[in-house]
């Protein structure tokens, strides 16, 4: 390959012990798509935070268009062209969105003229590549999805040449992801080069090369047109990779219902009368796009927050109203934000991982966590369920992003809960940690546990669900059995159109 826009030279970063990337070399033509694929924990995004001078490297030189890159410098990089759109939100929860996308492009307070031309750039790309947002929002109020159209259009704002995205369409509909990918295809036609993360192999294979990490090291390059999602799958996990199917049964009981779920706020109708009855041993899967509700019916269900009307149920009665109850219910919780609401990044792996157990005789006494035995705990979590980055005394923060959904899910999943509220389950996760999350849900389902998935995955949807609702603003259609819906049937439903196959 000759004359590269940007060539990673023998990259290398270490955290203390962990070697997180080792001397990966990589090159990117002008107008070309890279996608980069690993499992989580592989050296992904630790490989791009190099590239966007977040972390400076031990080894290795970054070069664009033929110029080295100073290490640590984020502005370097954005001036050299390149922009990045990242895994975990960079963005200012008490600004608006707005102030968010000005934020490094211009002066923030700017006269009144040339804010509404920053302002009309924002609004032009949001058109030009279908993701609507409100300017004048402020980001604390967005839905994870809603956030994640602001941080890729900050991106695009700034004219980038070389666009990195990180995961980019994980909290996109699949409509969404669509109408993104088409744009970005149709930029790379005038010269915009893209390295892409994404775990999706539809979007990877849709690159024009791969290039696949394990545990921090370059182990093959593909031409996605010589190669396919089940060898890129098995070249990612050093081995064949299957999703388990669903096995119909007669599911038990009620055990979860919401009756009539009404909340506003600031004006904004967040739920509308939403309703939904869950079994034993079922999982009721929920669909909709990003910014439908999704968000307030998961802190309604936790106990984070009141409705203005309506009431849960758990075996009939009034379900606890705070987390803590409901943990000791048997609740178990998968919130859809992993960082804001799963875990606490300054706290260590043992500690996230016994959140919910702490009061319990096993890990603590007379009000004295005991140690030893919530480290063990943490431990045997980290082995069943494959968590990565660290051991028990690891700081979370540092684990990837999957990795801290992998700790999320272990949590909520262990105690053989009664209930799982699983929110976006699988949200960044490779294709080897999807198919294990599917089949720890799945064997819940078979020991009895009543399982509410809240997932825009319409594959993942169709795969695990018994019964099928789509939310849309704030509202829950009538649920379908999983035989009778199809892709196209939820796409219908997630647009709002029910009355057809709600008559049917």
């Amino acid at each position: 390959m000759t004359n590269p826009v940007l060539h990673l030279d023998s990259i290398t970063k270490r955290f203390g012990p962990l070697l997180a990337v080792d001397a990966v070399s990589l090159r990117l033509r002008r107008g070309e798509v890279l996608a980069l694929l690993g499992e989580n924990g592989a050296g992904k995004t630790t490989l791009v935070n190099v590239l966007f001078g977040h972390y400076r490297a031990d080894a290795g030189t970054v070069t664009v268009d033929g110029t080295p890159l100073p290490p640590e410098s984020p502005r370097a990089a954005i001036g050299a062209g390149v922009g990045m759109v990242h895994q975990h939100f960079a963005l200012a929860s008490n600004l608006t969105v707005l102030d968010n996308v000005a934020l490094g492009l211009d002066p923030l307070w700017l006269p009144w003229s040339r804010r509404a031309a920053v302002r009309a750039r924002l609004l032009a790309a949001s058109e030009k590549f279908g993701l609507p947002v409100d300017p004048d929002a402020r980001v604390a109020d967005l839905s994870v999805g809603e956030r994640q159209r602001v941080e890729i259009l900050k991106a695009l704002v700034r004219d980038a040449r070389i666009l990195v995205l990180d995961e980019p369409t994980a909290v996109l509909a699949r409509p969404e992801a669509e109408a993104l990918f088409a744009t970005l295809r149709a930029m790379t036609a005038e010269g915009l080069s893209i390295l892409l993360i994404s775990h999706k192999m539809a979007e990877v294979m849709a690159a024009d090369r791969v290039a696949v990490l394990r545990a921090g090291r370059l182990v093959a390059e593909r031409a996605t047109a010589e190669t396919t999602p089940e060898e890129l799958a098995e070249l990612m996990v050093g081995a064949k990779v299957a999703r388990p199917r669903r096995e119909a049964h007669r599911p038990g009981p009620p055990v979860l219902a919401a009756e009539g779920l009404s909340l506003r706020d600031k004006g904004r109708t967040l739920l509308d009368g939403a309703s939904f009855t869950l079994r034993a041993g079922e999982v009721l899967g929920i669909v909709g796009v990003a910014g439908n509700g999704q968000a307030a019916l998961g802190r309604v269900l936790m106990g984070l927050q009141r409705p203005d009307a309506g009431s849960v149920l758990l075996d009939g009665r009034e379900a606890p109203a705070t987390p803590r109850a409901l943990v000791a219910a048997g609740v178990g919780r998968v919130p859809e934000d992993r960082l804001a609401e799963g875990v606490a990044g300054d706290l260590l792996v043992w500690e996230n991982a016994t959140l919910d157990r702490l009061r319990t005789p096993a890990l603590s006494r007379a009000g004295i966590v005991r140690r030893g035995a919530a480290r063990a705990f943490a431990a045997d979590l980290i082995a069943r369920f494959d968590l990565r980055g660290g051991g028990p005394d690891a700081r979370t923060a540092r684990l990837s992003g999957g990795n801290i959904q992998k700790l999320i899910l272990a949590r909520a999943l262990s105690g053989s809960p009664r209930v799982v509220l699983a929110f976006q389950p699988t949200r960044g996760l490779d294709e080897g940690a999807v198919a294990a999350v599917h089949a720890r849900l799945l064997d819940a389902r078979a020991q009895g546990a009543a399982i509410l998935l809240v997932t825009e995955d319409l594959d993942e949807a169709l795969a695990l669900s018994d019964r099928l609702q789509a939310i849309v603003a704030g509202r829950l259609s009538l649920p379908i059995p999983a035989e009778e819906a199809d892709a196209r049937r939820l796409g219908l439903l997630m647009a709002g159109r029910w009355e057809a196959h709600h008559a049917a």
